[in-house]
Parts: C-alpha cells; sequence; structure tokens
C-alpha cells in the first residue's frame, strides 16, 4: 500500500457507500426475484451489492436453477422492470439518505482539493446525486454504459482513475462489496473496505461504518493496513 501523502484522488461506489440506495435496489430486486419463483436469501443479496443489473439478473436465476428458462429478450424486459420498480422507490430519495458522516467527508477532501470521481454501476446514479444534493462534488462519473465488464473486473475503477487524469496508485476507492473491494485491488489503487471485517477481508484499509470515514482515520489506517 502506498503512502498517504501520494494519494490525490478518490473514487467512489455510490450504493451503501455513499447513501442507502443499496436497500432500494434489495428491495427492487427481491420484489422481481419473488415474481420469478427464486428463493430471496441474505446470502444472494450480498452477491448483488456492486454488481451490474443483467448481472444481477443473471445471478438470481441461477440461484433458482432458472439461468437457462429465459431468452435474451426476456432477460431485458425483467431487468427493465426491476429498474422501473427502483425508480417509483426512489421518488422518496433526499440529502437524509447520505449515509452518516458521508456528506461532511465530501465536502472536506473537494475543499482540500483531492479530485473525485463516481465508480458506480448504477446507470440512475446522476438521478440519485441530484436528489442527495451531492452531484456539484462529481463532475467526473464513469458512465457504466461504456464498460465492456461489470466488477468484480477492475475496469470501472481504472477508469476512475483515467477521468481524473490520476494513476491508480493515486487513488482510494471506497466500496461496501466483495465484488468491489476486487475491482480496486485489481485496479491497483487502495481499497477502503466499509462493512463487515471477514466480508472484506481482502481491502487495505477496512472501517465498520461510514461514521468512521475521515481523512485523520484514512491516514493513521495506512500506517496500519489491514492486509
Amino acid at each position: 500500500m502506498v503512502d498517504f501523502e501520494q494519494i490525490k484522488g478518490f473514487v467512489f461506489d455510490l450504493d451503501g457507500v455513499i447513501a442507502n440506495t443499496s436497500a432500494y435496489h434489495a428491495k427492487a430486486w427481491h420484489q422481481l426475484a419473488d415474481e420469478l419463483g427464486v428463493e430471496w436469501t441474505d446470502d444472494l443479496a450480498n452477491q448483488l451489492k456492486g454488481v451490474s443489473r443483467m448481472d444481477s439478473l443473471n445471478l438470481i436465476l441461477k440461484s433458482g436453477g432458472k439461468e437457462n428458462d429465459y431468452t435474451e429478450d426476456e432477460k431485458k424486459k425483467f431487468a427493465a422492470e426491476k429498474n422501473d420498480n427502483y425508480l417509483k422507490l426512489l421518488e422518496t430519495l433526499d440529502s437524509s439518505e447520505i449515509l452518516p458522516g458521508m456528506g461532511e467527508f465530501i465536502k472536506d477532501i473537494s475543499e482540500r482539493h483531492y479530485l473525485i470521481s463516481l465508480a458506480s454501476s448504477s446507470k440512475n446514479s446522476p438521478r440519485v446525486l441530484e436528489k442527495l444534493n451531492l452531484a456539484k462534488y462529481f463532475n467526473e462519473r464513469v458512465d457504466p454504459a461504456t464498460l465492456k465488464h461489470g466488477k468484480p473486473d477492475p475496469e470501472i475503477y481504472r477508469r476512475g482513475a483515467e477521468i481524473l487524469n490520476l494513476k491508480p496508485e493515486e487513488c482510494i476507492g471506497l466500496e461496501d462489496a466483495i465484488a468491489g473491494v476486487k475491482s480496486i485491488n485489481g485496479a491497483g489503487e487502495t481499497s477502503l473496505g466499509i462493512g463487515d471485517s471477514k466480508l472484506l477481508h481482502e481491502a487495505d484499509i477496512i472501517f465498520k461504518d461510514t461514521s468512521q470515514v475521515t481523512l485523520e482515520n484514512i491516514k493513521n489506517a495506512m500506517l496500519i493496513p489491514s492486509r
């Protein structure tokens, strides 16, 4: 892991890192899983975190042994239905859904002139950031529609550094999902995992929740890496 002084930018996931929108995604996927007759479990919910829409659908179908039951057009229809349900749930979203400490952290790093980008698999991230009143901090966003591979492939985090004109080793990536941490590590960035230390054990730095995410805590943690 690099020294803290080398860090010039932060590359953020959105769902479960900046805001509680991961719960909205889970509810919408749960609704679709019920419709398809696939049992919804905590393990399945965790597998979907940080994963693209179509990859998430395929994981649900595989979990229910239905991966070969539908055509690609039918799968696209299911994915669109899930997204419609998700957008309806988002109508109630506002800045109160920003996770503890994250609004202050984003403002702090911006004022200290660190560069910021978004590496979310969600195509709805611009709308979410607007509703959270955080869009002004995220002028640089990876467009998931331009990616060839989803997380855990490192492509999205590599792109997150590139759009800031930074080297991967100059960036810290923030994630709450196993697939996301793998993506950050594969990109050659410092990984900051937020959540269960057992699940996110591959992260360079692990904080149990977003309230711990401060520059001072990150600097201290980089002196004693988690792995």
